[in-house]
């Protein structure tokens, strides 16, 4: 039967390609692929689905909690470089103290909070505090019409203890025998190194910080070596547990964290992924429902395939304290905590998961809440105290100017534009530095890394080869038999149309030939075959081509991809929608393991042609994947992840540069396959075809 062949007219530059091409689907119809849906974003729904064995979830954990860490950018962990701890200004209080704090996490980079320690002496449980998005949330001190309303809700017990909710949590918590530390999120309080308007309120990306060097947050570099607001509080958060451990008074083995809102977020993205906590109460963030507005609770790759059910359930069998409100957790109850009670047991640790759900009071981090935490800490670090005792009492409120760290003594330290300049170059630096200790080292960072931010896991169901049809395709006054369909992966959603072309007098090898025009890229504008795909198939060899996502028969207009796809919220900042879903980069990288790792299985030797800028897909495939390929020509055409300057590019790619850019992908790509040919790098123009054919 004959099939439909259609003109497709694709763009490069300025030179115009076209060719009669076989066509998978009926003309004007295009794959059924999840892809071409809405993206998702913050508000989407995100449920956990709960594991079959503890073995299943131990490779699953394992896979999360790297792209959790290359997302933060703490993959590799920033070298822990002195802190210089000042510690002063103590106040005393009525079975506690607090004290001034600010160290760097950093170099010239400073963490500021309150310390809060229990007067009796010994080795006591640490308690991190980080806050939400609370007003100068260490120093808040709620007026009295703000107080009537918390009273009468029954949202607050005391008018006193009631004024200021991050004094009163630190104070009882030391007044239980707990060392507590309230710090300040990034543009809070004490910590303006990185404003507010920055941290919390960037919308615009500013061209004088989007540069090749010397870069600033949210610019396409900070992304592709994965520096972000969200990453830096992170890297407090864990040099926090760093300076808590060193107290005389800490018990390191009792490490806990509360906070409420973003606050919550930060909780839980730190205990995902620091093994130091033993335990956890995230207040009103954990839910299948909205993720976390703020930029400072998102960054690139963070949530993509994952979100903050399963950051929760990364804790087990640890004890995990949750509250609930009427906001956007309010569906907690019956999306999500069955769920983690399931998932739990199966950890064998049923009774260590508590949510606390309070619908009348919105999104708080009220008394009710808070004496809900000091229970859970109580019960589970072992304090044996019962009564009174975990309650809030009054205490006197200490005014700003007692808590602030910073006088003549202690003066700010610098920021700006200039600052936050040369903290993101010590953090790429340092990065780099690591990296290049060894081959080893290397091996260890980067190919861990490279997979988490490509997101290639293997196809998740059998693939199948969907409206197939035998065609009859010609070059160079020859005909050659065809198969064409689409590889369908039912459960992902995944229809990619494919292209078999097999010779005369078949040798069982097989090339995989990439395009940037897809499976139109083995023709010439004639119509007819490449003379290079000829050669192949004379040759006994079998040449596949593709459609990538977004090439060839995915495209409507026949015109390729020049601006990738964004969410609706219209904050410049990727994290928005790379924070949800993958790049085309990395989705055109997933496509080319699925053919690789299926479609050869029918073949004894496998190869990829990878030319016309398609290279660095190959090169990102063939480092990622686990099975073999026998051998690859890869032209590079010299580019650099590192060297994009526009977040919606085709060739964005967060965190690649941060791995070796794409020279760290071809040293991980040879590691696989011993036969490597390397063009655009500045090496003579070799006959991709005739070096394949020869190896």
């Amino acid at each position: 039967m004959k099939f439909p062949l259609f003109a497709l007219a694709v763009i490069l530059g300025c030179t115009a390609f076209a060719a009669e091409v076989p066509l998978a689907l009926p003309p004007g119809e295009v794959p059924q692929d999840v892809r071409l849906g809405p993206l998702k974003d913050l508000d989407g729904y995100f449920p956990f689905s709960v594991p079959a064995s503890p073995d299943v979830w131990a490779k699953r954990a394992e896979d999360v909690r790297m792209q959790l860490r290359v997302a933060l950018g703490v993959w590799p962990e920033p070298t822990r470089t002195p802190m210089n701890p000042v510690v002063y200004g103590k106040i005393e209080g009525d079975g506690y103290t607090i004290e001034k704090v600010y160290f760097e996490s950093m170099p010239g980079f400073f963490v500021t909070g309150s310390l809060f320690r229990p007067r009796a002496a010994g080795k006591h449980p640490a308690v991190l505090c980080p806050h939400g998005h609370w007003t100068d949330a260490r120093f808040i001190v709620r007026g009295d019409e703000e107080m009537k309303k918390e009273l009468d809700s029954g949202g607050e017990r005391s008018l006193e203890s009631g004024r200021s909710m991050f004094q009163s949590l630190g104070i009882q918590l030391a007044r239980m025998g707990m060392v507590a530390f309230v710090y300040d999120m990034l543009g809070n309080s004490d910590s303006q190194q990185i404003s507010r308007e920055l941290a919390h309120g960037f919308a615009k990306q500013r061209p004088e910080m989007n540069t090749a060097e010397n870069w600033g947050l949210f610019s396409p570099q900070a992304e592709t070596h994965v520096q972000s607001i969200a990453g830096l509080q992170t890297w407090n958060s864990m040099r926090i547990i760093d300076f808590l451990t060193t107290l005389p008074d800490v018990d390191g083995s009792r490490i806990g964290v509360t906070g409420a809102s973003g606050g919550g977020t930060q909780t839980m993205l730190l205990s995902a992924i620091d093994p130091r906590v033993t335990v956890e109460c995230p207040a009103v963030m954990v839910s299948t429902a909205m993720q976390g507005g703020c930029t400072c609770e998102n960054a690139t790759l963070l949530r993509v395939n994952t979100g903050n059910i399963e950051f929760a359930a990364l804790f087990a069998p640890k004890p995990l304290g949750m509250t609930a409100a009427n906001d956007w957790t309010k569906e907690l109850e019956t999306k999500g905590f069955p769920e983690l009670q399931r998932h739990y047991a199966m950890m064998g640790a049923p009774n260590n998961v508590a949510l606390w759900a309070h619908l009348n009071f919105g999104h708080n981090y009220n008394i009710v809440s808070r004496e809900h935490i000091y229970a859970w800490f109580n019960e589970h670090f072992h304090l044996g105290l019962s009564g009174d005792r975990l309650k809030e009492q009054d205490h006197p409120v200490v005014p700003r100017e007692q808590l602030t760290v910073w006088d003549d003594q202690h003066p700010q330290p610098p920021k700006g534009d200039d600052f936050e300049r040369k903290l993101l170059h010590w953090w790429t630096a340092d990065a780099e530095a690591q990296l290049q200790k060894s081959p080893a080292d290397f091996e260890k960072i980067a190919r861990p890394a490279w997979k988490a931010l490509i997101g290639w896991t293997g196809n998740a169901s059998a693939p199948s080869m969907e409206h197939l049809q035998e065609v009859t395709v010609r070059g160079q006054g020859k005909d050659y038999p065809a198969k064409i369909c689409t590889f369908r992966d039912s459960k992902a959603g995944i229809d990619l149309p494919i292209i078999v072309i097999n010779s005369t007098k078949p040798n069982d090898r097989a090339v995989l030939w990439l395009d940037e025009h897809g499976k139109a890229g083995l023709f010439a504008a004639s119509g007819e075959l490449r003379p290079e795909v000829c050669r192949l198939l004379e040759a006994g060899w079998a040449v596949e081509g593709v459609d990538l996502f977004e090439q060839g028969e995915f495209l409507k207009d026949s015109q390729p991809i020049t601006h990738t796809r964004r969410v609706k919220n219209p904050r410049e900042a990727a994290c928005f929608t790379f924070g949800y879903n993958s790049a085309l980069f990395a989705q055109r990288v997933q496509d080319i393991c699925r053919i690789l790792t299926t479609t050869a299985k029918g073949f004894e030797q496998r190869n990829v042609i990878a030319l016309d800028g398609t290279g660095p897909l190959a090169a990102a495939a063939v480092a990622v994947m686990g099975e073999k390929v026998d051998g690859a020509v890869i032209n590079t055409g010299g580019f650099r992840f590192g060297k994009v300057l526009d977040l919606w590019s085709p060739g964005f790619l967060p965190a690649a540069a941060k791995y070796g850019d794409l020279p760290g992908a071809l040293t991980l790509a040879k590691q696989n396959t011993a036969k490597v040919l390397v063009l655009g790098e500045g090496e003579s123009n070799s006959d991709p075809v005739g070096w394949v054919l020869s190896h």
